[in-house]
């Protein structure tokens, strides 16, 4: 039987303990966040209860490969869950169905299951919310941090823009909560462009 409370326990304490203070995005604030979000979009969305059990031990795992590596962490927070879940109860199927469900997270998205789809709707759950453009700004100081890329403000607005602009909600639910507050995000960031 799956101790889901197990795993999520182990999986925070870690977190909380080994990620980078740098990491101002992908911190244990985001896991939580995209975990809230699973539920929340799970509920109109007609799953299972196994199902969702699923999707909430992806999205708490989904970002642990960052205590390892930035780059390619999706990989890592694989193997961390493939590590770390048989001692919970999840058998080699749950696990490998946690597994493609953190993969499918990488960018760009390319969701192709019901459950995918919600995983990434929840993973980009924050552009179409009204703490949009403090979530941006986590991930502009991240990856100024990392050393990734160092933009301009007004280059930073067009790369989020841009983002924005091309992202589609995958779910009947995401589309019903967040389309409204993204069109008024893109507006924002046009009106701070003067374009």
């Amino acid at each position: 039987m799956i101790d889901f409370i197990g795993a999520k326990n182990h999986i925070l304490g870690k977190l909380r303990k080994e990620l980078d203070p740098k990491l101002t995005y992908h911190n244990l604030c985001h896991s939580l966040d995209v975990h809230e979000a699973v539920i929340r979009l799970s509920q109109p969305e007609q799953i299972s209860k196994k199902e969702l059990l699923l999707l909430e031990t992806a999205a708490l795992y989904h970002d642990s490969g960052m205590m390892v590596k930035y780059a390619d962490h999706e990989s890592y927070s694989i193997k961390i869950a493939g590590d770390s879940l048989p001692g919970f109860g999840y058998s080699q199927q749950e696990t490998m169905e946690v597994s493609d469900l953190i993969r499918v997270t990488t960018l760009p998205q390319q969701a192709k299951t019901h459950l995918e789809k919600i995983i990434c709707d929840a993973d980009l759950d924050s552009m179409g919310r009204e703490d949009f453009f403090i979530q941006s700004f986590s991930l502009r100081l991240e990856w100024k941090n990392f050393g990734i890329r160092n933009t301009t403000l007004h280059e930073w607005l067009m790369f989020e823009l841009k983002f924005l602009e091309n992202h589609e909600y995958y779910t009947f639910s995401a589309k019903k909560l967040r389309d409204e507050q993204k069109k008024r995000n893109i507006q924002e960031i046009k009106d701070l462009l003067n374009i």
